[in-house]
């Protein structure tokens, strides 16, 4: 029993870690486009199309795996993700060609969706309702984390031994998770079986449906330009590897210090108040890296600002749809996962085409239209102080 305990309050610490390889297995190609650009033949659009094809199948992969392993008992599930994750990311430092590695990646990553909304799911079953809303925001620290810690060393390993190298760390971290999630997420957890009454009931909220906009709206605003950030600082600025590896960091670290502080002010400010200023946050980064095209240290800044903002407000969109319908948080969830990935793939997309046409300054303004629009919507969703009382 006390071995149990112990494996449960390190529960969410073990969750977290498997955002952070799911975070890095997603934002990999981000971190290493030029090495793949260079390695495999291709150009840089293509290469940046590993994102907006995985993106795809990640928005699509997400609902359709929570339906068909909603009555999965959670360790399970969850420790053979991880599985698929590591050996999809060993699988691709052997790639041969771009067609092969693009292959194993849609794999990896049509097993990989269901990942970070069961992850968010299964928090609300280990943790008291009190503490909910802090400890989804902890588990999204992982994604934070791929971004502080995964991005700029990815970047460095590539510009030095090679996007093969880069992919195979990913895949050792893997492994570790795994047996992490094995050991420390309690047995026997399962959350309420998704089915099409479930489906239907999320259509017909009015407040859910503007929730999943507002978080397809702010990922396409940053995928115009996060996609392409490396490329974009060498051509605008003349940086080098290490410079768009710090970059990286600023933005990551930056996300990290967001969700701290989004975890520990979102139990007393309430979720609106939180995701409100974090998106506020997020649009002044996007803004000043639009402003700023073409100076590295405006361009920095900026990415310091937007970084507070990136995965603070996707956390609190996850605490959002929970507290918003706790019956339907599995599908809420879910479909939250996936338009976040159709927002990748639309702003990954849009960022390629206007990247592969030379309209470098134009992308950052395309981005702070997304990110203005998603705002709005933020405020459309405030809480009504009448159906506050009258609760």
């Amino acid at each position: 029993m006390q071995k149990s305990a112990a494996a449960g309050r390190f529960a969410p610490t073990a969750l977290m870690l498997g955002n952070l390889v799911t975070g890095c297995s997603v934002l990999a190609p981000a971190g290493m486009l030029p090495e793949l650009s260079a390695g495999l033949g291709i150009s840089i659009h293509a290469a940046g199309l590993l994102i907006t094809f995985g993106a795809i199948t990640l928005c699509i992969g997400s609902p359709l795996t929570a339906w068909l392993t909603s009555r999965i008992e959670r360790r399970k599930l969850l420790a053979t993700t991880l599985a698929v994750l590591a050996f999809g990311n060993l699988a691709s430092a052997f790639a041969p060609d771009y067609a092969s590695l693009l292959a194993i990646r849609l794999v990896m990553l049509a097993v990989g969706a269901l990942y970070t909304p069961q992850a968010a799911g299964t928090a609300a079953l280990i943790v008291p309702v009190e503490r909910r809303g802090s400890t989804i925001a902890y588990i999204f620290l992982g994604w934070s984390l791929a971004a502080a810690v995964g991005l700029p060393l990815i970047t460095f390993i590539a510009s030095r031994y090679g996007w093969r190298a880069a992919y195979g760390e990913i895949g050792a971290l893997g492994c570790i998770s795994f047996l992490l999630l094995l050991l420390r997420l309690p047995a026997g957890l399962k959350g309420t079986p998704v089915d099409l009454k479930t489906w239907s009931a999320v259509g017909r909220s009015r407040t859910v449906l503007l929730l999943l906009a507002i978080t397809m709206l702010q990922m396409s605003g940053q995928f115009v330009v996060f996609t392409f950030m490396g490329p974009l600082l060498k051509k605008l600025t003349g940086a080098g590897p290490d410079a768009i590896g710090m970059v990286f960091g600023i933005y990551g670290l930056c996300g990290f210090l967001g969700v701290v502080i989004a975890t520990r002010i979102v139990d007393t400010w309430g979720p609106y108040r939180t995701s409100l200023l974090f998106t506020c946050l997020l649009l002044a980064g996007v803004t000043g890296w639009a402003l700023g095209a073409g100076t590295l240290v405006l361009m920095a800044g900026a990415v310091a600002i937007w970084g507070l903002g990136f995965a603070s407000t996707n956390s609190m969109q996850q605490v959002r749809l929970v507290a918003a319908a706790p019956p339907l948080a599995s599908a809420t969830v879910a479909l939250n996962t996936s338009v976040l990935y159709i927002g990748q793939a639309v702003g990954s997309a849009i960022g390629g085409l206007l990247f592969a046409r030379e309209l470098l300054h134009p992308l950052g303004f395309v981005a702070v239209g997304f990110v203005v629009l998603a705002l709005v919507l933020v405020t459309l969703t405030r809480p009504r102080p009448v159906a506050a009382a009258a609760a």
